[in-house]
């Protein structure tokens, strides 16, 4: 069960790291066809610039990241790969091939623009079992994307997880429509989770739909150790180059710590 005592004694950690999620660099090459941009070059630029490390989510449909990114990305640079993947045999197997610093298990619709929201680790308990244990078995980090509920993190929990990444969507959306109440309510809710996720031993990470505009209140949730963010900084490279979009963000990132 959560221990639901939380210490006044929690120390803030020093460095929030930044996950850059290089998907979309694949998604315009694959858009004309041929390998250009690469996203492994993008890879590079994040290590570079003293980002933490790379997400690459790898769909069943193949629409951004295509399997032998991979191997191509993890010989590019020395950062840990986070492997976003559905809880499909499928996958297992790739990610045991690659064996990846981390593998995020998200929920997946092959007709879905982007991730909809949080895994339902509650309801599929029995599914995520057997691959959890085997990514474990296999050094890999297991992280599941979940919503900041309750029931979510037991059964986390539950399961083993040493890591959870709080969908931070719902958030995202409310800012954007300058709602105020629901962005208090979201962060409010997000900041509850992350404690009680921390005091229970597992580690919080947070992403999706952030901007330079709404990370702050999130970066500053203190038992936060990772934001995971890539759509946004894909978006900006167009205007800023990626290099001067990940140092932004890094800065934004920083001052709220």
């Amino acid at each position: 069960m959560m221990n639901h005592t939380l210490s006044p004694s929690h120390l803030r950690p020093n460095h929030l790291r930044l996950g850059v999620n290089i998907d979309h660099v694949a998604t315009i090459r694959n858009a004309r066809g041929g390998d250009h941009p690469d996203p492994v070059r993008a890879a590079e630029i994040v290590a570079a610039v003293g980002g933490d490390g790379i997400t690459a989510h790898l769909r069943e449909d193949r629409r951004h990241i295509r399997d032998e990114d991979l191997a191509r990305i993890q010989a590019a640079t020395n950062l840990p790969l986070n492997l976003e993947m559905a809880a499909t045999p499928e996958m297992l197997a790739i990610a045991l091939k690659h064996k990846p610093h981390a593998a995020c298990i998200v929920p997946e619709k092959r007709e879905e623009r982007t991730t909809e929201g949080g895994l339902d680790a509650a309801g599929m308990h029995n599914t995520l079992v057997p691959i959890c244990e085997e990514l474990r078995s296999a050094g890999i980090r297991v992280s599941l994307f979940i919503e900041a509920d309750e029931r979510q993190l037991d059964a986390a929990l539950r399961l083993g997880a040493p890591v959870v990444e709080f969908h931070t969507g719902e958030y995202a959306h409310a800012f954007l429509d300058g709602d105020g109440e629901r962005v208090s309510r979201e962060l409010k809710r997000i900041t509850d989770m992350a404690a009680l996720a921390a005091k229970n031993g597992i580690e919080p990470h947070a992403g999706h739909g952030l901007t330079f505009d709404n990370v702050q209140p999130i970066a500053a949730i203190p038992q936060i150790a990772e934001l995971n963010i890539g759509h946004y900084l894909i978006g900006e490279a167009v205007f800023v180059g990626l290099e001067g979009a990940i140092r932004r963000m890094r800065e934004l990132m920083d001052e709220a710590r």
